[in-house]
């Protein structure tokens, strides 16, 4: 039965997430597990087969579901009632519970008491979805979508007699997103429970009611009055309807069965005239009917209701509350579609809007870009006017300025051939100048020559001046001593000579002594005569 084992996949998984070690788990664990939950479903000796089970001698879960699928739920029957599938799943649910019950209940300040948790439990398996782990894709983990953790913590609250708040709720969920086993149960124990200072027996109570409501499948539970058959009379029971039967019983304990209609697809219910204060209605089957009442007409109401409900989900071997989740699924799921649609319509108007948007703001860049150019058009017409007329007024004082300079250009070859003329006129001047040059050149060279000439000559008579001084210096010398010689033969022949005869013969001695004037003249004609040839020589240069 393929539908039992995906009802209690997420109870395997987690006995077998306690086992594991790195996503495996070893065959000799997994032989025991299996060998228990053959033996709640009267089949013995199923374990044997992992023996022969792929060769490695440990397993992942996708492995060992395989397995169970396979080779123990394929050998039940394929028609199994509701109530004997939903007791397969009790007794499962209580087996993985043992193997994974220390692990699921470790936590700092516990407030449920292990019963409760354990039914939490189930019921956290019942609603919660099968996924990979995000951050390790060959792991798989059991987690609670934030809609159905609140409905479970909704009916919690409203059990517990205390106000619920869907926004907080919201706001929660968001911030946690999906609920793993442990972040559920804190939720419930921290939030709900732990700040109100709920009494312990209010909290086995308030548990025991969401038990009953998602694994019991209990639609409705209260006090009916039910028609005897034998004696017509109207007697008051509890009574507890669920999606296959109506159980009803003596007292709310529930512990005296006083009888059990079983309620199938083809059962109806319809309202009865009544008598007295009590409110009448039939439940038609296709045995018998039975005839049931209320206090009131809004509990009729109510109960009419319910009965039609749980006729509606009666076959099969689905409970109510997993046909409910997938319908809230498909509605999710729908509306998830709508709201995709509807994003993806919104998006598409959005996106078309904007185009719009985009498009008309091209149409008013175009407008502007047009009106600009117009405006430019308008400003480059008067433009071209100012142009036309500058150029027209251009024209005309081009004309004035052409014939001021035709006028001037023939003063300028009147100027011209002036130029040329006095250019004619300087170049034979120049030629003249040139020809005086060259002469000036030529007599300058001459002179040039004289000169050398002249500074040889004068050259020349500096040295013979030289020399003449020199001999003049020697002269002049030779004098002196000759003077000086003949001071002394007077003062000799003074000496030795009588007074007359001494006169005479000083005459006589005289007579052939040079006298100094007689030389000194001679030296003055000499420096005379070289003076004059030396302002000769300067006159000729």
């Amino acid at each position: 039965m393929s539908a039992l084992l995906k009802n209690v996949t997420n109870c395997i998984w987690h006995a077998f997430d306690s086992l594991q070690n790195n996503d495996l788990v070893h065959k000799s664990k997994l032989k025991v597990l299996t060998a228990n939950i053959g033996t709640l479903l009267d089949l013995y000796g199923v374990e044997k087969g992992l023996d022969h089970f792929r060769s490695s001698q440990e397993l992942t879960f996708d492995e060992f579901r395989y397995y169970l699928q396979h080779e123990v739920f394929s050998t039940l029957p394929k028609t199994v009632t509701l109530p004997i599938v939903r007791e397969y799943e009790k007794k499962i649910s209580e087996v993985c519970w043992l193997v994974c019950r220390k692990s699921l209940l470790a936590r700092d300040k516990p407030l449920f008491a292990d019963d409760s948790v354990l039914k939490l439990f189930r019921i956290f398996c019942l609603l919660g979805d099968l996924v990979q782990d995000a951050d390790d894709t060959n792991h798989y983990v059991v987690v609670l979508q934030p809609s159905e953790a609140g409905i479970v913590a909704e009916q919690l609250v409203l059990c517990l007699g205390l106000r619920w708040d869907t926004a907080d709720w919201e706001a929660l969920g968001t911030s946690i997103g999906h609920f793993k086993w442990a972040a559920f149960l804190a939720v419930l124990e921290a939030k709900y429970c732990g700040d109100q200072q709920v009494h312990p027996e209010a909290l086995v109570e308030a548990v025991d009611e969401i038990y009953d409501v998602f694994i019991e499948d209990i639609i409705k539970k209260g006090y009916l009055f039910k028609r005897g058959y034998l004696l017509p009379t109207m007697r008051e029971y509890w009574c507890v309807l669920q999606p296959c039967a109506l159980t009803y019983y003596k007292s709310s304990s529930q512990k005296e069965q006083c009888g059990r209609i079983t309620i199938g697809e083809y059962c109806s219910v319809e309202a009865a005239v009544g008598e007295g204060k009590i409110q009448r209605f039939q439940l038609v089957t296709p045995d018998r009917t039975f005839e049931f009442g209320t206090q009131d007409h809004k509990s009729r109401l109510q109960w009419i209701s319910a009965l039609r409900q749980a006729a509606s989900v009666s076959g099969g071997v689905e409970g109510y509350q997993r046909r409910a989740r997938a319908v809230r699924r498909g509605a999710g799921a729908r509306r998830e579609r709508e709201v995709r649609e509807t994003r993806a319509r919104l998006q598409h108007e959005v996106k078309a809007r904007l185009a719009a948007e985009a498009q008309a703001q091209e149409l008013v860049e175009l407008a502007q870009q047009d009106n600009k150019k117009l405006e430019e058009l308008k400003n480059a017409q008067i433009e071209l006017e100012r142009l036309l007329q500058e150029e027209t007024q251009a024209k005309r004082d081009e004309e004035i300025v052409r014939a001021l300079q035709a006028r001037v250009l023939a003063e300028e070859w009147e100027r011209r051939e002036e130029l040329e003329r006095l250019q004619e006129e300087q170049n034979k001047m120049l030629q003249e100048e040139r020809i005086k040059r060259q002469q000036f050149e030529q007599l300058q060279a001459a002179k040039e020559m004289e000169f050398k000439e002249a500074e040889k000559r004068l050259k020349e008579l500096e040295e013979e001046k030289q020399r003449l001084d020199a001999e003049l210096k020697a002269a002049q010398n030779k004098i002196s001593k000759t003077e000086l010689t003949a001071h002394a033969l007077q003062v000799q022949l003074r000496d030795l000579n009588p007074v007359l005869r001494n006169g005479e013969r000083a005459r006589r001695a005289l007579s052939f002594v040079p006298t100094t004037k007689s030389s000194s003249d001679t030296l003055i004609d000499i420096r005379a005569i070289r003076h004059l040839k030396i302002l000769d020589d300067e006159e000729k240069l």
